[in-house]
């Protein structure tokens, strides 16, 4: 029998999927399963984006350019320059979904056995693109108590070996919803240049900052334009997830050709959903005031649930739509399917992310999970009921709420 690849036996398993099959064994069993564990909004995608596919009038479905249709990268231009981000058609390469321009960015800018440093926890599927590169991921660990803030300079210089090629952040972050101040992107930027690496932001949740907080893009970052990666997606913006459109932007003229043959070697972005993502730059600013208020709503149900539990704790976040918080449970990969085939609460119960799987190292977020707010609010009220009543009968829990107490005042 022939030998499955390293890089197959290599690939993660995702940590957001990978509890589905008891969903569905508890759907079977009659249970309303409440879905917190994936980013996929219930918020409709803008009107103008679906009309525009509903109202096509083409003959044939062709290819575009391998960088995306040039009228959608200028459209898309023009947004970033609305945005403060100063860049124009030709720094701009539309692929297919984010996670392609990062596999693209990756494989451009590193070789195999190069290695990246990234802020843990962090978006699980790092990982995946990293396998697909050859790369090495290298944690440096961000707490929970101080709200995930960045980790030290020190602690970045302490990772950086001759191997090391460049930092990737996640801006409001997935899966904890921190925003980086413009202060911890200059640190960053400090790295950067006096290590000469390459900096990508995955800045994909742009859109939703919270409580005042604006966010600072990398792109603005001076002295650094050739070292900056900037990825991006319709998928959380406009709530468009299944469009699968991204956009990897840099100012560095010989990565971006070369990206190019990659883009090249898919001969194209898909073109329906590039139609609908060009319409959707004219959704007007009316449809994020409401996103962003409901999301506001929603983050303080969950959240300011989550801490009025005894023994949890969770970090108000100031973007995204995720938040991470600790249980006072044995395990949450544990608990997590516990709650799937043992427990139910007036006929529902809750799926999570165990936030174990958003870490490199070892043993890290064992007693964590990440949740996605994403649902309307009497669904994430029942969630808050839902986890409340089920930590009274968890046979893991443990009693830590004095512990808990003393971080959450520190």
């Amino acid at each position: 029998m022939p030998t499955i690849s390293e890089k197959g036996r290599n690939m993660p398993e995702s940590p957001i999927r990978k509890l589905v099959p008891f969903a569905e064994e508890a759907q079977r069993a009659g249970k309303k399963v409440l879905y917190l564990n994936i980013g996929q909004p219930d918020i409709a995608s803008p009107k103008v984006a679906i009309d525009a596919v509903k109202n096509l009038n083409r003959k044939v479905i062709e290819y575009s350019h391998s960088a995306g249709f040039i009228s959608y990268r200028n459209k898309l231009a023009e947004y970033y320059r609305s945005v403060g981000i100063d860049v124009n058609a030709d720094e701009v390469l539309i692929t297919t979904g984010g996670s392609e321009a990062l596999i693209f960015g990756f494989l451009t800018c590193f070789n195999p056995g190069d290695e990246v440093i990234i802020p843990e926890p962090f978006y699980a599927n790092y990982n995946g693109f990293a396998n697909v590169a050859g790369i090495k991921v290298v944690p440096v660990t961000a707490k929970i108590e101080n709200g995930f803030a960045l980790p030290d300079v020190e602690a970045f210089e302490a990772l950086i070996t001759p191997r090391t090629k460049g930092i990737v952040i996640c801006n409001p972050g997935n899966p904890t919803g921190y925003l980086y101040t413009k202060s911890e992107l200059e640190q960053l930027k400090d790295i950067v240049s006096r290590h000469d690496l390459y900096l990508f932001a995955d800045e994909v949740y742009r859109e939703f900052c919270y409580d005042g907080a604006k966010p600072y893009s990398v792109m603005n970052l001076t002295g650094i334009e050739d070292n900056v990666v900037l990825i991006d997606s319709v998928s959380k913006r406009y709530s468009m997830c299944g469009a699968r459109i991204g956009a990897m932007i840099s100012r560095n003229k010989e990565l971006m050709a070369t990206a190019l043959k990659f883009a090249q070697a898919r001969l194209s972005p898909p073109t329906l959903a590039q139609i609908a993502s060009e319409a959707a730059l004219d959704t007007p600013n009316s449809y994020f005031e409401e996103v962003i208020d409901e999301y506001v709503e929603r983050r303080n149900i969950m959240v300011d649930g989550l801490n009025n539990i005894d023994g949890v704790f969770c970090p108000k976040p100031k973007g995204a739509f995720y938040c991470v918080a600790r249980f006072p449970v044995d395990s949450t990969e544990k608990f997590c399917q516990w709650l799937l085939q043992e427990f139910e609460h007036n006929g529902q119960t809750v799926m999570m992310a165990p936030a174990s799987g958003f870490y490199a190292t070892p043993g890290l977020g064992v007693d964590e999970a990440r949740i996605a707010y994403v649902l309307n609010k009497d669904a994430l009220r029942d969630a808050v009921e839902c986890l409340e009543e089920a930590l009274k009968i968890y046979p893991g829990r443990l009693q830590v709420a004095n512990h808990v107490t003393q971080e959450r005042t520190a």
